[in-house]
């Protein structure tokens, strides 16, 4: 048994940052908190990765749970998860700004509401650290990737946030854009794996029965 799943935790991490998109959170990130300090921006970037890691874990861990529970089966997960990976894709492509929500009540720590959730722990990566974990099964070497891929992915999220103004100065409109059309791109492309191997599965599952 492998004491460390080297596949998986390369596609649950490229899959998990891809769904974050940390370049394009930069601007957002910077609207969100324009009228913060520095050093309120930086707690509330430590406040952000610190809710959206929770509500991730969480689910990596209930998650099989809250399944059995409501009798759905690894291959439906897989299946639908592919396919909201691919809609997520399509909005980072295609440009739709649904990463710019609108926080409505100034009063409300936005590092919690949206930054922390639902803007980094969405649908995308929740159903996405599910079917990881479903992978993984009981192997404990794969849930050691899973859980590595999870903590570097926020760790990415977190340095991406501490330095976003000088990201956004470095990269510009343009070079963000650009990075995340390929983003997408690469989203896609996981995207449609998960929807095949989702197909496999239930053909497989189908013919044992």
């Amino acid at each position: 048994m492998s004491l460390f799943d080297v596949t998986l935790f390369a596609t649950a991490f490229a899959t998990l940052t891809v769904i974050m998109d940390p370049i394009g959170t930069v601007p957002v990130f910077l609207g969100l908190t324009a009228r913060y300090s520095q050093p309120k921006q930086r707690h509330a970037a430590i406040q952000a990765t610190s809710v959206s890691f929770g509500v991730i874990l969480t689910f990596a861990i209930l998650g099989g749970q809250i399944l059995r529970l409501l009798h759905i089966s690894m291959e439906a997960l897989q299946l639908s998860g592919g396919v909201l990976l691919f809609l997520v894709a399509m909005e980072l492509l295609m440009g739709t700004d649904s990463s710019s929500p609108d926080t409505g009540d100034e009063g409300v720590n936005v590092a919690l509401v949206p930054l922390g959730t639902p803007l980094l722990a969405g649908p995308g990566s929740i159903v996405a650290v599910m079917v990881s974990v479903g992978q993984a099964g009981t192997n404990v070497g794969s849930w050691i990737a899973v859980i590595v891929a999870v903590v570097l992915a926020h760790l990415v999220m977190w340095l991406t946030m501490r330095f976003s103004l000088m990201l956004s100065r470095l990269l510009g409109p343009g070079g963000i854009m650009l990075l995340t059309k390929i983003s997408g791109l690469l989203l896609a492309a996981i995207a449609t794996q998960l929807i095949m191997e989702g197909i496999f599965q239930f053909i497989a599952t189908a013919k044992l029965s």
